[in-house]
């Protein structure tokens, strides 16, 4: 995961409403710090006709208005922000601690990952839980979030023939990343574990527990303590 920094952004043109600003060449933990950083002072000052800003892993995309903006007054706008971004304060990515019960039927490929790795199951745990993760990006679906930086030790190729359906909340590795299937969905991440939290509710004032820019730590739990939460999500 090692990318080039972009000393000023390059554009893109994306159909008619939509502007992709890049940072990077490749996944870059720096390059995805610039994204957050670039992205978060432009929602501080939006321009009229931004109708939203999507940050990804080495860019972001701006949608707007066609009738209220355009490519280069955006652009002007993200290049007199650049002289800002250095002087600005980065705001503190939160950590967000997300329990999660490994192995058995809530983590069906943690016996292949173990054995592909010459691990045992619990040193699976071990470092999975190990360490906090960026969250890169969110997508593919509302909350699911793409991590980096998972041990090399745990790098593990992706299902072969991806599954049609992922239970809601199982924590997955694909490659040299984790993530966290939100809601139940198709999949092809070899998954490890699950998550009792409710991760995307719509019904809630903030349907997300993080956003990209966040840190996500996992913990282990027990089954017991899996229904337990689980029963206190569901009232």
């Amino acid at each position: 995961m090692v990318g080039v920094l972009y000393e000023t952004a390059r554009f893109r043109v994306s159909g008619d409403c939509g502007l992709l600003v890049e940072y990077g060449d490749g996944v870059d933990l720096s390059v995805n710090a610039k994204v957050h950083r670039m992205a978060a002072l432009l929602q501080a000052s939006l321009p009229d006709g931004v109708e939203a800003v999507i940050p990804a892993y080495r860019s972001f995309c701006i949608l707007y208005d066609p009738c209220k903006s355009g490519p280069a007054a955006l652009k002007r706008q993200i290049l007199e922000l650049e002289k800002l971004q250095d002087f600005a304060a980065d705001e503190a990515a939160r950590t967000v601690g997300i329990p999660v019960c490994y192995g058995g039927a809530f983590g069906p490929d943690i016996a292949f990952v173990a054995a592909g790795r010459g691990l045992s199951e619990e040193e699976v745990v071990r470092l999975h839980t190990a360490r906090s993760y960026p969250i890169y990006a969110i997508g593919f679906a509302p909350g699911f979030c793409y991590l980096g930086e998972l041990d090399e030790r745990l790098h593990t190729p992706r299902l072969e023939t991806p599954r049609t359906r992922v239970p809601a909340g199982s924590i997955g590795i694909a490659g040299e990343q984790t993530g966290v299937y939100p809601l139940e969905t198709p999949g092809g991440w070899r998954i490890i574990g699950r998550t009792p939290l409710r991760l995307f509710a719509p019904e809630r004032m903030d349907p997300f527990l993080y956003r990209a820019g966040d840190r996500i730590r996992f913990f282990p739990i027990s089954q017991e303590e899996f229904e337990a939460i689980a029963g206190g999500e569901q009232r």
